[in-house]
């Protein structure tokens, strides 16, 4: 267990060295300077993730009682949310930065899953804050949910080695052909996919086709695994069933810490680029946990007792 103070001052450190290193100076623009610099924005934007914190507007009333002193510049927190989107490819890279960092990607497979995110009741009339973009779709953990639709790509130890979301209507194998296909072809609209696993995915029924593994095996390097669909006439014995079961338990352990842990299923964005950028935050902060734990010798998703409140 470590307290908040050590916490956040590990957490920055490692996010200046990043950002001092791996991206080019600021370009200075007309007008006053920003209030934050770019370590302190993924700082902040990272740290506050926690459930600990009710919702973004609790977390920064947190941090004006208590983290005056390390942020002495903290600005009005519509200002820094504009600064986090500002900054939001910073968050993704930083996650994915720590997946290296781990030495997460050298593994025999990567677990491959998908789970709905509600960013508004189904049942509300009108269109809502994000017509066009979120929808109403379907997910086994949720019934029926307006929102997005998120895909990861999951170590056997629990780090997230890269991620996407589309529409709550998008079926799993179209998410994952967008994303086998950006693995292959690195797109820069698309960066928080990462880079293409060493080994095979291996995914629910969701992923399953002879005619879309085979297409993502020659188009994109991607081998997947996963169990026929029922009408299928291939069958698996109830040995592999259970040995997939037994595999994919890790996902629900990682799903259940980014939607509650993490506070992504009371996500209620007004705009696209703050999701994007809070969901990055959050990924960002599963992968540092995880390194923090290793680096301390305690198990890499213990994040129960991990920070002394």
């Amino acid at each position: 267990m470590v307290d908040t103070d050590t916490f956040l001052t590990t957490l920055y450190a490692m996010i200046d060295e990043y950002c001092k290193s791996q991206w080019p100076a600021q370009a200075s623009h007309p007008g006053p300077p920003a209030s934050l610099s770019r370590s302190e924005v993924v700082t902040l934007a990272v740290s506050g993730q926690w459930n600990q914190f009710k919702s973004e507007r609790d977390f920064y009333r947190y941090a004006h009682r208590h983290l005056r002193s390390a942020f002495p510049s903290l600005p009005a927190r519509e200002q820094f949310n504009r600064l986090m989107r500002e900054h939001r490819d910073v968050i993704v890279a930083f996650g994915l930065f720590l997946v290296r960092l781990i030495e997460a990607q050298p593994c025999l497979y990567e677990l491959l899953d998908s789970s709905g995110v509600p960013t508004r009741d189904a049942k509300r009339r009108g269109a809502g804050w994000l017509p066009g973009q979120a929808d109403i779709g379907w997910c086994t953990r949720l019934g029926w949910y307006e929102g997005f639709h998120l895909l990861c790509a999951i170590t056997p130890q629990g780090v997230i080695t890269g991620f996407g979301f589309g529409s709550a209507s998008t079926h799993d194998q179209r998410l994952a052909e967008t994303f086998f296909a950006a693995r292959a072809h690195p797109q820069q609209a698309l960066p928080s996919v990462g880079t293409k696993a060493v080994g095979v995915y291996i995914g629910d029924k969701g992923f399953a086709g002879d005619e879309p593994h085979t297409q993502w095996r020659e188009c994109y390097g991607a081998e997947v695994i996963s169990p026929p669909h029922q009408r299928s006439k291939q069958k698996w014995p109830k040995e592999w069933r259970r040995w997939l079961a037994r595999l994919r338990q890790i996902v629900e352990t990682i799903y259940d810490k980014l939607l509650n842990t993490f506070r992504l299923a009371r996500e209620r964005p007004h705009e696209l680029t703050g999701f994007q950028a809070r969901l990055a935050a959050k990924v960002s902060l599963h992968n540092f946990c995880i390194w923090l734990n290793l680096h301390l010798g305690r198990q890499p998703l213990a994040f129960a007792d991990l920070l002394d409140w």
